[in-house]
């Protein structure tokens, strides 16, 4: 028998516990280095490759590749093979929105835009 096929979740009404907590802290963590949240959010927009990783965000090739294989370690992207390249992508659609929400929230602060929900 196979299981029901789930429609995704975006919102996720339990309270945390402590290993949910400790998962989000260790996640934000991996967000708080500009480089790394540079390379995700250049990743929102679809998969890409170390050169065109280093193109978007003008770091050494060694930096990104250095930055990707803690990104990749930690679980928040996923790497697969293309010939002779990686092709690296964000793993899920919840860290896909924290990124692009962390930088929106940025852009008020920097902007002085009036907030909204």
């Amino acid at each position: 028998m196979t299981e029901p096929v789930r429609a995704p979740s975006y919102r996720h009404p339990a309270a945390p516990d402590r290993k949910r907590l400790d998962a989000a802290a260790d996640t934000l963590r991996m967000l708080a280095e500009p480089t790394r949240l540079h390379l995700l959010w250049t990743l929102t927009a679809g998969p890409a490759n170390v050169g065109q990783l280093v193109e978007a965000t003008g770091a050494a090739r060694t930096v990104v590749s250095q930055h990707l294989a803690k990104l990749r370690l930690s679980g928040l992207v996923d790497g697969r093979k293309e010939g002779r390249n990686v092709v690296y992508s964000i793993h899920d659609g919840h860290l896909n929105r924290l990124i692009l929400e962390a930088l929106n929230h940025a852009d008020h602060r920097i902007t002085g835009e009036p907030v909204h929900d």
